[in-house]
């Protein structure tokens, strides 16, 4: 007889290989063909819904891993939801319009110039439409689930109708207006950007130290006198209408060198160190409060004008000199020192950072280029302390990468100071993961200025405003309602292709405007905008989802982007946040922490992964990422992450195997017959799915990664499955201990399954196909196993024990080192008792679980080594080796010669 057939291996036809590549198409096709995703939504409907709003990606350029890291992330939470219950779609949107895909164009050879902003607009749209179809090919290739066939873009006609609406919401309430002020500004984009446009690079710029000579000193100063100003734009002094100091600082008056000046009195070493001022020859004459210099006129040291001290708080003493150079036209503060005393705000620079007739003799220079030259007039003209160069951040146009500057222009802009305290409310009552999050969003909104929400571009949504014959700006709710009708039939299109009077409603008229002429605005609205309008485009809009949406997840930068802009217009006009939950993603680093570029070639793009491993491995990696941090990924990170997944395979293959005659509805033994060993594993398990499942309500993928890997590694592979060989294989087909193994079996095998099918989908699938008695069409129909209560105290007994087995294992680990036993059943164990345990409250045989031939158990074994709990002596086993079980015995039969196989295997056999 060959013993060999009498054993019960593992039968499955579940492959040991993944075949990734190729298994995934085929499992996407077949999904598409059974309309799984609509079914998936048909067995919640009804259920409490839940609603993921995508944050729009730019219809632009190749998938990346920042792409791969986002969507997967998003589509492993929606699955989890509808494994759940919930009913959960999920709608991918895209961001159509925009610079980006103008600059895109441009950068394919398409001549701007040279064709009409219509037919401009329509190569914008086609470009935008092909990279959506580029990128949702990419997504659906991932295992992205969702509305795939009918997704939003930002140029949908009810999408931007919507963003109209919500500007006219914002009318009604007062919160848009026209002005001119100092804005960021991109000359080499010509347009007006948001903070959320803006990256920080280093950059040299020009310091220098610069004097206005006292003219009128209101009886506070000597004509002739020196106020000195430090700046780092020398560009930006011919904008000069005043210089501010702080109300409350001390400032002091010195003489050097039969000069006198004025700085801080704080910083009055500091400034001598600067300028190389020898400190013995400065001589201190007189001192005065801020607020006593206020009104006092200084000469300009370029112009025949005045510059006049101005009192604000934003003057520190951390560095220059504590008197500030105010241009209002060019910064902030000092467009608010501006309004405040009435300066012009100045401002002769134009579209492309070029001088304007207002800057005199610097007409026509590049400001960058003009520097050189101001810096040389103010030596010339005895006002220039000190020129130095110095490195420091400073913000650029994350487009072309270039510098911004700050410059007034008139531009539309969203009140945010009128709605910060509703945006703050509504921040507390928001959901994060980290409270740093929180509180990093809320500084945010606190420092954030007006909105500039009007951009010099064209492919975009239009800024539905018209102008009288006068200039007068038209900003009528009526008026944009029309409008966004309009819009609503014809898209953004009409507003381009129509004239300003077909485009207001029939028989308007306005007093500004007495022959009936009007002129359309030809800025269009932030894209920033029309991102953060889609809750009303999309939430509401769509019958099947719900607005405020359960939560928005993007990268930590759309906490000044999309987090930021939708929260704005939610609340100033629907008076809540547009998401109850706000949740961020790292950025995707090489595997030493590097940014990835071409020049590196330290990039790795999805789809050569897909293509070479798998969308499984790229979402097995997602799964072993701290996502809320920067994240890692290399070729070496990879190849770690496919062993993993391997090993999982394999567990999976073992269990299928091994459960192939288990029919679930007759072969199940209850809990209470079960044996203990099995009772253990039954409670790990469960203490491992109540882990999970809260896991993933906590977004904590890397520990689920972590924790599974132990589980199969520690729990199931070095024990359970391994001690569980000598009974699947050896035992009787229906024996108890065989079936009681196997209920345990079966339920880790379907129970497992399930709770990770949201990250390996496709594998999960296979698996699915593979078990025996399932009965759904797909593991994606399938909801979560209930949690369970776990008996701790049994835990705790077989963990102890695990302890102890740990020193058995290391004696035979030691034997084997000294030739004594080959493989572990050649052992005879001998141990002592543990001193929190009895072997005998296991249960369980001894010899199975310690995988030896034969177990003694002695009171004192003082000869013997003592490891961590007990003394344990190992020698080979008496008797002669079954050739079926490959356990020694001593059964006399065997001993003998009368049979080969032992009192155990014979038995089995009879039956």
């Amino acid at each position: 007889m060959h013993y060999k057939d009498t054993l019960l291996m593992p039968k499955t036809d579940f492959k040991m290989r993944g075949g990734l590549i190729n298994k995934e198409p085929a499992y996407q096709k077949k999904w598409e063909e059974m309309n799984l995703y609509d079914k998936k939504l048909k067995m919640n409907e009804g259920n409490t819904p839940y609603v993921l709003h995508d944050g729009p990606p730019y219809a632009n350029g190749d998938l990346h891993m920042g792409h791969a890291l986002n969507k997967v992330i998003k589509d492993i939470i929606v699955r989890n939801k509808q494994m759940q219950g919930y009913y959960a779609p999920y709608v991918p949107g895209w961001d159509t319009h925009g610079l980006p895909i103008e600059q895109a164009l441009t950068n394919k050879g398409v001549d701007r110039k040279s064709m009409t902003t219509e037919e401009f607009r329509k190569k914008c749209l086609e470009f935008a439409y092909s990279q959506v179809d580029l990128q949702r090919a990419g997504f659906k290739r991932m295992g992205i689930d969702g509305h795939w066939d009918t997704p939003y873009l930002t140029s949908d006609y009810e999408v931007e109708a919507a963003q109209v609406r919500v500007l006219k919401d914002m009318v009604e309430k007062g919160l848009i207006y026209r002005g001119k002020k100092p804005i960021y500004w991109s000359p080499v984009s010509e347009s007006s950007l948001a903070e959320a446009e803006l990256e920080y690079q280093d950059k040299v710029s020009p310091s220098i130290y610069v004097t206005f000579k006292v003219d009128d000193g209101k009886g506070v100063l000597d004509s002739g006198v020196n106020f000195v100003i430090w700046t780092t734009t020398p560009w930006t002094i011919p904008s000069n209408l005043g210089l501010a100091v702080h109300p409350n600082l001390n400032y002091v008056q010195f003489n050097y060198e039969s000069e006198e000046y004025i700085v801080a009195e704080d910083l009055l070493d500091f400034f001598c160190e600067e300028v190389e001022f020898d400190k013995d020859k400065v001589t201190r004459t007189k001192e005065f409060q801020g607020q006593q210099l206020e009104y006092i006129t200084a000469r300009h040291p370029l112009y025949d004008r005045p510059s006049l001290v101005v009192l604000g708080n934003h003057v520190t003493t951390e560095q220059g000199t504590g008197v500030v150079h105010t241009a209002p036209g060019h910064g902030d503060d000092d467009y608010q020192m501006g309004l405040l005393y009435d300066l012009e705000i100045l401002s002769p620079i134009d579209d492309k950072g070029v001088f304007t007739s207002e800057g005199g003799k610097y007409e026509g220079l590049f400001y960058d280029d003009a520097n050189k030259v101001i810096t040389a007039d103010l030596e010339q003209k005895d006002a220039l302390l000190k020129l130095k160069f110095f490195k420091h951040s400073y913000p650029h146009d994350w487009r072309s990468k270039t510098p911004v500057i700050f410059r007034a222009t008139p531009q539309w802009f969203a009140s945010v100071k009128n709605v910060r305290a509703d945006v703050l409310e509504q921040l507390t009552n928001t959901k994060f993961q980290i409270e740093w999050n929180r509180e990093r969003m809320m500084n945010m909104i606190k420092n954030r200025g007006d909105w500039v929400i009007s951009r010099q571009r064209v492919w975009g949504v239009p800024l539905p405003f018209f102008f009288a014959e006068d200039d007068t700006p038209i900003i009528d709710v009526d008026v944009i309602e029309h409008v966004a009708q309009l819009i609503e039939t014809h898209g953004t299109d009409v507003w381009f292709e129509r004239e300003a009077k077909d485009l207001l409603p029939e028989g308007f008229t306005h007093e500004g405007s007495p022959n009936g002429e009007f002129r359309k605005e030809m800025d269009i609205m932030d894209v920033w905008f029309d991102s953060g309008s889609t809750h009303r485009g999309v939430l509401e809009t769509r019958d099947y989802l719900s607005y405020p949406g359960d939560l928005y997840f993007e990268g930590s930068d759309q906490y000044r982007g999309w987090f930021n802009s939708s929260l704005i217009t939610s609340v100033a006009t629907r008076g809540v946040a547009p998401y109850k939950e706000l949740l961020s993603h790292g950025f995707v680093m090489d595997g030493e922490g590097k940014k990835m570029s071409k020049s590196l070639g330290n990039v790795i793009l999805p789809t050569k992964v897909m293509q070479q491993m798998g969308a499984d491995i790229i979402r097995l990696w997602v799964m072993s990422s701290d996502f809320e941090e920067d994240v890692r990924i290399s070729d070496d990170i990879l190849k770690q992450v496919s062993e993993v997944y391997r090993k999982v395979r394999n567990t999976f293959r073992f269990l299928l195997g091994n459960v192939n005659d288990f029919n679930p509805d007759k072969n199940t033994v209850a809990y209470a017959d079960l044996l203990e060993v099995d009772k253990f594993m039954y409670n790990r398990f469960a203490e491992l799915k109540n882990f999970l499942l809260d896991a993933y309500e906590r977004y904590d993928y890397v520990s689920m990664y972590q924790t599974l890997q132990n589980f199969i590694n520690v729990e199931l592979s070095n024990f359970y499955l391994d001690y569980g060989k000598d009974i699947l294989y050896i035992e009787a087909e229906d024996s108890h201990i065989r079936r009681s193994m196997q209920t345990v079996l079966y339920k880790i095998l379907t129970e497992l399954n399930t709770l990770l099918a949201p990250v390996l989908v496709h594998t999960a699938e296979e698996i699915y196909e593979f078990t025996p008695h399932t009965e759904k069409e797909s593991v994606h129909l399938e909801l979560y196993p209930e949690k369970e209560d776990v008996d701790n105290a049994l835990l705790e007994k077989w963990k102890y024990f695990m302890d102890v087995r740990d020193d058995v294992l290391k004696a035979l680990e030691v034997a084997r080192s000294e030739k004594t036993i080959g493989k572990s059943l050649e052992a005879k164990v001998t141990v002592t008792q543990p001193e929190n345990l009895n072997y005998s409250d296991l249960n369980s045989p001894l010899e199975q679980l310690f995988i030896v031939s034969h177990v003694e158990i002695v009171d004192q074994l003082d000869d013997a080594p003592k490891y961590k709990h007990i003394h344990v002596d190992v020698q080979h086993a008496d008797g002669v080796r079954c050739e079926r079980c490959w356990n020694y015995s001593s059964d006399a039969s065997i001993v003998e010669g009368d049979s080969d196989i032992c009192s155990r295997c014979q038995d089995v056999l009879q039956k």
